[in-house]
């Protein structure tokens, strides 16, 4: 399995996400796959992503990730410090 670079973005959008859709955002590399990053997500906070949306933006990725409903976005933001 390839490690993907997996950066969290700390904007009000983002935060508004987490509180409201249960969705992670992350920046990450423009190679990474949504079947990567679905799979680097899981492993690295211990939840299932229920789907994966992907952004190229200013020639840079943006993953925004929903997990499913059991499992709790701000606490993995809590975790990783965001909230």
């Amino acid at each position: 399995m390839i490690n993907i670079q997996l950066r969290p973005i700390v904007t009000e959008k983002a935060v508004m996400m987490i509180e409201v859709g249960n969705v992670l955002t992350f920046r990450t590399e423009k190679e990474a796959t949504k079947t990567q990053i679905k799979k680097e997500v899981e492993s690295l906070f211990n939840v299932k992503v229920e789907k994966v949306r992907t952004l190229v933006k200013d020639n840079k990725k943006y993953a925004y990730v929903q997990l499913k409903k059991e499992f709790a976005a701000i606490d993995v933001a809590t975790k990783l410090g965001v909230m």
